[in-house]
């Protein structure tokens, strides 16, 4: 894999003569020989001292480079000089981060007319330019890009600051959260495993992106859907860098998305929902809970694990969702149906303190939050059991309840008991039968 690498800028900050390279013209030992004499040079092969005769160096005085450079110097230079014959210019090298070489800067002074005149002009601009490249200046890094020069290993420890900053301030959720840094993780091991050499941000850019997407798909075997989640993500983190001005545009925004399959997840049948209450009941109570706490009010996995005891209300038969647990950070009421209310009668689940956790270990209420993906675990031995379709998930029963109250209840109830903002919401979850009804066979049309 292609990949490129800047010269560190940050290095040229705090060591200097390692950022400095000369292409061989400085000696091994880290040393610049500077003329000296108050004559300017004759001809554009004699390297001329700046103005300043009196400068006190002597023709073959050496000085060490990093006494020369200071730690001010933002990267390696050579100092301007003065070249005359056939055209009269002052040039000058200094460090170039995007092609990684010493790069030429020239000033013509042919518009002068008389040789005083040049000569003048150019102490002038040795003065200036010495004096800029003292203080830190480099012709070849604006103000504007000295961000894009930023070391990417430090972009990725600030993003992971922000995300746990955000998490913490309750802006994202845990899960959220947790998404994002697993995938700073696996864009780092893409990046250890293929030896990619990104050292800087503007390497953040599309054939970056387009590598690492491959990366997933052709190594890693992920899915279609998993590939674009990623790439959603990546836009995402590129929004970010460029609302820090680390680069100037957002290049995931040119990567297209590919073509997924029909999500898999299917509801249960009836027969299903018999069997599985039939099976709970007697291996695993508890989990039987969290499975009809899903069917029947349609909360969230997510969601599911960051109630208490305290969000169920006896008397009203309703679950409140708190705003800083439920996805759109609005805080709403659900219906709680009589057969969980008995359920949890017979577990004895209102016995617990109000503010223990609904699901804690082993799935019985206490102190500490169940874990991220134990409701799947569960339901995957389940469903190995019951040896059911991969197509049958834990999620199905959220499919299911808003099928059965939708037919039961109208459309206009299950969409208000799921939360949804429209309807169209609500009818992705009531996929149709694909069996045609005997009722279109017989129809009497008027034609």
């Amino acid at each position: 894999m292609v990949a490129r690498q800047a010269h560190n800028l940050e290095v040229a900050r705090s060591n200097p003569a390692s950022a400095t390279n000369l292409n061989d013209k400085v000696p091994a030992d880290g040393t610049f020989f500077i003329s000296s004499g108050s004559e300017l040079g004759h001809n554009s092969d004699k390297i001329v001292e700046p103005v300043g005769g009196s400068s006190g160096f002597s023709p073959t005085k050496k000085m060490p480079i990093g006494d020369f450079l200071s730690g001010a110097a933002l990267v390696g230079y050579t100092l301007p000089q003065l070249h005359t014959g056939k055209s009269w210019y002052v040039d000058f090298f200094a460090w170039d981060p995007v092609s990684e070489r010493m790069k030429r800067k020239k000033y013509m002074l042919d518009r002068c007319k008389t040789a005083g005149e040049r000569r003048t002009m150019a102490a002038l601009l040795i003065t200036s330019i010495t004096n800029r490249l003292l203080k830190g200046w480099n012709p070849f890094v604006s103000s504007d890009s000295t961000r894009h020069l930023t070391s990417f290993d430090d972009i990725l420890k600030k993003y992971r600051d922000y995300i746990s900053s955000m998490e913490a301030k309750g802006t994202l959720k845990p899960k959220t959260a947790y998404d994002y840094l697993s995938r700073v993780g696996t864009l780092e091991t893409y990046i250890s495993e293929c030896h990619v050499r990104i050292s800087f941000a503007y390497q953040f850019d599309r054939g970056f992106v387009v590598d690492f997407l491959d990366y997933l798909i052709m190594d890693k075997d992920v899915s279609a859907t998993t590939r674009n989640n990623y790439r959603t993500w990546l836009s995402t983190v590129g929004t970010w860098l460029v609302d820090r001005k680390y680069i100037s545009r957002n290049p995931v925004e040119e990567v297209h998305q590919l073509r997924e399959k029909e999500k898999k997840r299917e509801p249960l049948s009836a027969a299903a929902l018999a069997r599985m209450r039939e099976y709970l009941n007697k291996n695993n109570r508890h989990f039987l809970l969290a499975c009809m706490m899903e069917y029947y009010t349609f909360i969230r996995p997510d969601e599911l694990r960051h109630l208490r005891i305290g969000d169920i209300s006896v008397a009203n038969r309703e679950v409140t969702v708190p705003a800083d647990v439920a996805k759109n950070h609005k805080e709403r009421h659900v219906g709680l149906n009589t057969k969980v209310l008995l359920l949890m009668s017979e577990l004895r689940t209102f016995d617990s303190p109000s503010h223990y956790y609904l699901f804690s270990d082993n799935l019985k209420p206490g102190t500490e939050m169940v874990y991220l993906n134990r409701f799947r675990y569960e339901w995957k031995k389940m469903r190995q059991a019951l040896r059911w379709p991969e197509s049958y998930q834990f999620y199905s029963l959220k499919d299911s309840g808003i099928r059965d109250l939708a037919n039961a209840e109208g459309v206009v109830v299950a969409r208000d008991q799921a939360g949804h903002s429209d309807i169209a919401v609500t009818n992705r979850y009531l996929k149709k039968d694909r069996a045609v009804p005997e009722s279109v066979k017989d129809f009497e049309g008027v034609l």
